[in-house]
């Protein structure tokens, strides 16, 4: 007779209803079911969060968040990171006077499988935590809800997209095929997702959605699900400035879309202050060094100047096109494509023009990110597409001891997918070619090729007299006064830093929070998340 194996009697247990929920009662009850799905910090922090709240003077005023009417929002998180960020947002604007609902989907990681018993195990876990927040938050496990037997052909195209992005994100490449394991994980998951989110939010219509993200995993699906039905959606992402939050009202945060500020801005010359202010910041992008609340360094090795790298890199007097890169499949080059199918399918043919281009040298920037990534490199790319790399052709790879500065200083011209590095070339007055829909595109100081044939003949024409697309002094100033603004003002203020999330919190608790000070530095944000338009 054949014995049953552990993981077989699990998926057995797992279709049987109540088992999982009655063992984790019985034997496990109050603990969680796997180390890296832990909520032992929340869990005993939720409990503070709640006394602060209901004790706060702005809490048990009634008036909330004064002229702002009360809002019934739905805020949804999974993953434990999110869970616990987005556990003490739903108290805060509970204690500004919204009605909040939690839901949550119990995910410990969004690329391995979980069999049933175990995933269930985790929800009634998850449920139990976050139960004490009660009666602030109303906790909705999405994994309890019903699910809708169809769906519009428009959210199951939706489930395809996001599953895609996930599957291009997680493994950091662009080509990727629908029956791989992974894309088939999270076309389930996100599928399951959506008709749960769809069936629920269809009966209880919030006034608005709150979501982190909101473009990839089971963010990115219920972002769709919300625009589906017409329900105003905010959603939220933090970068690299600490005490500073992204938003969008209405769009997916991490498509960055700086038009209305832009609109409001570029007529406005900006003052000596706000000049000085973001004068230093590139600077200490340059030196590679730490500045104020950012707290990210962008360089490895400080600037030593244009001719130190043309004698490393072994650079003669062609002229010479900077080409900065993205990491590939990272989120903020998803969904970016402008006229090209990829970052990829740019790179490649690229390289093969300037294959045929020996009177001009390419180097080729690889973005240092990927020290810190699994997928391919960029330069793997280029290796695939170019064999025997022409000598006109330069690799500087991420771990080079090369400022990227120091390029910039001596490149006639710039290529990028969507890096912010072109926005500094063109702050150097350096002609730069977008070819992503990033941020700073169309913004009046860069070159914006919107199909292949433009983008040849833009090269083609730039390289046979490079100086002559050199920025004027009037784009040039406007690309300063944009990178203040998308430095400065597109963030808006925000206590608790996804990161730096628990140290934070020690600075701003909610008893802070909800004060006469917290409310002046961190109102108008709290206002901005429930959907009131944003004052630029």
């Amino acid at each position: 007779m054949k014995m049953v194996s552990k993981q077989d009697l699990k998926s057995i247990l797992g279709q049987i209803p109540l088992t999982a929920e009655a063992y984790w009662y019985l034997r496990q009850s109050g603990k969680p079911v796997t180390p890296e799905f832990t909520l032992d910090r929340l869990e005993a922090s939720i409990p503070e969060w709640r006394l602060q709240v209901m004790g706060s003077k702005v809490y048990s005023s009634g008036n909330g968040s004064s002229e702002l009417p009360a809002q019934r929002i739905f805020i949804f998180a999974t993953l434990r990171y999110w869970l616990e960020h987005a556990t003490l947002l739903g108290m805060a604007m509970a204690g500004l006077g919204h009605s909040v609902s939690l839901a949550y989907l119990p995910y410990a990681r969004w690329q391995e499988p979980i069999d049933a018993f175990n995933l269930r195990r985790q929800n009634v876990y998850t449920g139990n935590v976050l139960a004490k927040a009660t009666p602030l938050l109303h906790v909705v496990p999405l994994l309890n809800q019903s699910k809708a037997s169809r769906l519009p052909a428009e959210l199951q195209q939706a489930v395809e997209l996001v599953s895609l992005r996930d599957t291009q994100y997680t493994l950091q490449v662009e080509q990727v095929s629908p029956e791989s394991d992974l894309y088939q994980l999270r076309f389930q998951r996100n599928l399951a997702a959506v008709k749960a989110a769809f069936s629920y939010l269809e009966r209880h219509k919030p006034d608005v959605i709150i979501l982190p993200n909101g473009t990839i995993l089971e963010f990115g699906v219920i972002y769709q699900v919300a625009r589906h039905l017409g329900i105003r959606i905010v959603t939220y992402e933090f970068g690299e400035q600490r005490d500073r939050i992204w938003l969008a009202q209405n769009a997916e945060v991490m498509h960055q879309d700086t038009s209305e500020l832009w609109q409001k801005r570029q007529d406005q010359p900006l003052s000596q202050e706000q000049l000085s202010q973001v004068r230093k910041l590139f600077a200490a992008r340059q030196r590679a060094s730490l500045w104020e609340n950012f707290a990210r360094r962008w360089q490895g090795v400080p600037s030593e100047g244009g001719a130190q790298v043309r004698q490393t890199l072994g650079l003669d007097q062609r002229p010479i096109v900077l080409l900065a890169t993205n990491v590939i499949g990272d989120s903020l080059t998803l969904g970016r494509q402008v006229f090209s199918d990829s970052m990829t399918e740019w790179l490649e043919r690229t390289v093969h023009y300037f294959a045929t281009r020996p009177d001009v040298q390419l180097v080729a920037r690889i973005h240092p990110g990927e020290l810190i990534t699994r997928g391919p490199s960029v330069a793997d790319v280029v290796h695939k597409t170019l064999p025997s790399t022409p000598e006109n052709i330069h690799l500087v790879p991420a771990d080079a001891q090369v400022n990227t500065y120091d390029l910039v200083e001596i490149a006639n011209l710039g290529l990028v997918y969507t890096t912010t590095v072109g926005m500094e070339m063109a702050m150097s007055r350096v002609p730069v070619i977008v070819i992503g829909n990033t941020h700073y595109r169309d913004k009046g100081f860069t070159l914006d090729p919107t199909s292949w044939d433009d983008y040849f003949e833009l090269l083609t024409h730039v390289l046979a007299d490079p100086g002559s697309y050199r920025l004027s002094q009037i784009q040039v100033d406007q690309a300063w006064n944009y990178a203040y603004r998308f430095f400065f003002e597109y963030p808006h203020p925000f206590p608790w830093h996804l990161v730096n999330f628990w140290k934070d919190l020690e600075v701003w608790p909610l008893t802070r929070l909800l004060s006469d000070e917290g409310l002046s530095q961190y109102q108008q944000t709290f206002r901005y998340l429930v959907g009131e338009p944003v004052h630029w």
